[in-house]
């Protein structure tokens, strides 16, 4: 009789996640967005510009174009940087913290030059602690972060890109 109860719960407890309309962020992957159509001003060895086409050709209703003059959104970098600083030292005045950043400045015009998203910053930044003797490990994290901010950043850009409202 026990574990009826157990189940019914448990069988209860799955109806209720089911059915109250839980969604991660980004509608399952699929964006709206309010353009065709898109050229991006990265260059071709971009790790950041290459995920962001990716995820755009992901969904169904993106195409990214390679020529400017055949897109209806026109995506340009401004600039791009990747920045690393000394955030705390120990008693001996060694690092035993740093901060990584990565920026990103953008904007995004129509066919006619007119635009869309005004040039915007997104920076972001992680802390990652040092030991001198895990020198080779810090480095391999330090890589892992930055491709995580790199992820992050990309989410960030696409959820600018829906929400931009076209010119009438």
């Amino acid at each position: 009789m026990r574990a009826f109860g157990k189940l019914v719960c448990a069988v209860l407890a799955a109806a209720v996640l089911a059915g109250c309309g839980f969604q991660l962020r980004g509608s399952g992957g699929q964006y709206n967005m309010p353009f065709q159509s898109i050229w991006l001003s990265f260059p071709e060895a971009s790790p950041l510009g290459t995920e962001l086409k990716r995820n755009l050709r992901a969904g169904d209703s993106v195409r990214v174009e390679s020529d400017a003059s055949q897109a209806q959104a026109l995506f340009d970098v401004l600039s791009e940087s990747r920045g690393k600083t000394i955030l705390s030292l120990n008693s001996l005045g060694r690092v035993r913290e740093y901060t990584l950043s990565y920026t990103l400045v953008f904007r995004v015009r129509d066919a006619n030059n007119r635009e869309l998203l005004a040039p915007t910053e997104i920076t972001l930044r992680r802390n990652i602690a040092f030991d001198e003797s895990q020198v080779l490990a810090k480095e391999s994290e330090e890589q892992l972060l930055y491709r995580d901010m790199q992820t992050d950043l990309v989410q960030q850009i696409l959820r600018r890109l829906v929400a931009i409202k076209p010119a009438a």
